[in-house]
């Protein structure tokens, strides 16, 4: 047997004006959850926005600043959470992963309030997880996606510029990762009608992303919900999170894992590294792109990227992340433990070496250097 969830959502500057009507046959009850900021920029949003209604909200709750276990353990042991109805999450990627996690083990109905526009996080059936200190540790696989998630494209205009536009960079893998991942089963047809369509679906993250991604930069730095702010942000949340909650069967038999690969594998490898380390992930992964598509050898598609990333100041070399070659051995190291290697269930259409992988960062150091 096999179950698939996909997302459910709502987009657009006034759209916490249809929660209510979502969410109430789940029950009155919500804990708020979230990072300070997005709590400070969404909360009382939201409260207006269900005012008249049955739905009682908890007190804003502080998530615990990293997408650990100890920070869900914490969460689940708060009566406000456990004795909720529904949990909704405020936040980027760290605070909305805790908060899917901790819905997961209590069994409670899920909803996202994404206040920032930098990854999938909003609508996946995936947690990344970390170590208190912020290391890389491990998935975490829920049940199913989120309820529903409420884009609020004012909000997103709001944000930090630099969290969108990593955002865009952290889209960027979708196409390529779950191409290289699906290969060979693909090519040996061994590939059921499910992952087959995620794969079929990730091209045109990439479409919108070099179609739509500088004007929409422009918008969000005029703090501006312009139309192709709105394209990106629902391809930077919706069309990648479809794509990773078809192409990720964790609860299927047998399982299947063609969401991630290399890309990813260099961002976590990265995290142990002094100075790369304070990047953000989207920023990272889409230098990890440039990676993959050396070592796979579609130098056409790596250079027509890297045009793109300089147009909006992605990095295209080591230095722009405050990598030093040096760390590369260690950076490869740590990225060779993750499932995004080619563990099992996730695929990789031949046997990656450490050596290949190396010799493929100083490949793109040097294509981006010149």
């Amino acid at each position: 047997m096999r179950t698939s969830y996909l997302p459910a959502w709502t987009i657009g500057t006034d759209c916490y004006t249809k929660v209510y009507e979502v969410v109430r046959r789940f029950g009155t009850k919500a804990a708020v959850i979230g990072g300070k900021t997005a709590l400070a920029k969404g909360y009382d949003v939201l409260k207006a926005a269900v005012a008249g209604t049955d739905l009682e909200l908890s007190a804003p709750i502080w998530f615990g600043g990293e997408a650990s276990y100890e920070n869900v353990d914490m969460l689940m042991a708060m009566p406000e959470v456990s004795g909720a109805d529904m949990i909704f999450a405020f936040g980027g990627g760290r605070a909305i992963d805790t908060c899917k996690c901790a819905a997961d083990k209590l069994g409670k109905p899920f909803f996202t309030f994404p206040t920032l526009s930098s990854n999938c996080a909003p609508c996946t059936a995936l947690c990344i997880m970390y170590y208190p200190d912020g290391a890389a540790r491990d998935n975490y696989y829920p049940q199913r996606c989120p309820n529903h998630t409420f884009i609020n494209t004012a909000i997103i205009a709001d944000s930090p510029v630099e969290y969108f536009w990593a955002g865009i960079g952290d889209a960027m893998s979708k196409e390529f990762e779950s191409e290289f991942t699906s290969r060979k089963a693909r090519e040996t047809k061994n590939i059921t009608n499910t992952p087959l369509m995620g794969v079929t679906v990730a091209p045109c993250t990439t479409v919108s992303l070099i179609e739509n991604g500088a004007k929409a930069m422009e918008q969000v730095k005029a703090k501006t919900a312009g139309p192709e702010l709105e394209e990106i942000a629902q391809t930077i949340i919706i069309t990648t999170g479809i794509v990773s909650n078809l192409v990720v069967g964790s609860i299927q038999d047998p399982p299947y894992y063609f969401n991630s690969s290399l890309a990813h594998a260099f961002y976590y490898g990265s995290t142990v590294c002094e100075g790369a380390e304070k990047h953000l992930h989207g920023e990272v992964v889409a230098l990890g792109v440039l990676v993959l598509l050396t070592l796979d050898g579609n130098i056409e598609m790596r250079d027509k990227l890297i045009d793109f990333y300089k147009s909006i100041e992605l990095p295209v070399k080591m230095s722009d992340i405050e990598l030093d070659l040096k760390d590369i051995d260690k950076l490869t190291d740590k990225a060779s433990t993750f499932i995004e290697w080619g563990k099992a269930p996730c695929a990789v259409p031949y046997e990656i070496t450490k050596e290949a992988f190396k010799q493929a960062i100083l490949d793109t150091d040097a294509a981006g250097r010149r």
